[in-house]
């Protein structure tokens, strides 16, 4: 049976704290894409780009995640991730449906997205944590975004409800999984290796996804000196039930 977590509360602030810091962050971004025009149909392709790529095989982790002994005494949390896995798989057609209401398609895999997987692929193994601590920072910046991401989107003329279906899933108004993630976590038995790793997950987490963000809104100088293209294609092909629902408006 799951206890509350035995770790020190200022241990679980530390990683809310870092997520805190993400939101302001990417918040910032925002702003700035605000203050140079808004949201444009390129970066808005670049972004749906960047997301279809990232959540294509999703599950997988959160799934190897749950299976890892390291959760043996943490049944709710299997339980959670179980469930959040299979919410999670149809994203990335969820992506692809908004680009092709555009007639459009998705740009080839960022760089920053094939490291992502390289990491994570080889960390989650071993290192579970290290990938849920990155997972409390992505999940919340949607929420974080607030008032300001929505103006967005609606100051944009190409954008409308048949094509924001992405965008309006991860805000978590609908699936809340920001809250839901650290929630679980806070139900469950947590040492300081745990939580160490939930730490430097959500850092490196935040540095990858926002550089992405940076990538997609063309504020990365690297990425515009340089081809940031990678010829990563992960191949998932499944047929998601709740895929229609998901895209409807």
């Amino acid at each position: 049976m799951d206890n509350k977590t035995d770790t020190k509360p200022s241990s679980i602030k530390e990683v809310l704290a870092i997520v805190e810091n993400a939101k302001t962050y990417f918040r910032s971004q925002l702003v700035k894409l605000s203050d140079e025009g808004g949201m444009t149909k390129e970066i808005y392709i670049r972004y749906l780009s960047f997301q279809y790529h990232l959540t294509k095989g999703v599950q997988r982790h959160f799934l190897k995640i749950a299976g890892h002994p390291s959760l043996s005494n943490k049944q709710t949390l299997r339980e959670f991730l179980f469930r959040f896995a299979m919410e999670e798989e149809p994203h990335y057609r969820v992506a692809e449906v908004d680009l092709e209401r555009m007639e459009e398609k998705p740009l080839p895999c960022p760089s920053d997205v094939s490291l992502w997987w390289a990491y994570f692929d080889k960390i989650v193994e071993e290192r579970p944590f290290v990938r849920l601590g990155a997972t409390c920072v992505l999940e919340n910046l949607g929420a974080g975004a607030g008032n300001l991401g929505h103006e967005l989107l609606e100051n944009a003329p190409f954008l409308n409800r048949s094509n924001t279906r992405f965008l309006e899933i991860h805000f978590h108004e609908i699936l809340p999984h920001g809250d839901q993630i650290i929630a679980a976590l806070e139900r469950v038995p947590l040492d300081q290796k745990n939580v160490a790793d939930l730490k430097e997950g959500a850092n490196i987490g935040a540095i990858m996804y926002l550089r992405l963000a940076n990538w997609a809104i063309g504020m990365d100088p690297l990425t515009k000196a340089f081809d940031a293209t990678s010829s990563l294609e992960r191949i998932e092909i499944g047929e998601y039930a709740d895929l229609e629902e998901l895209v409807a408006y």
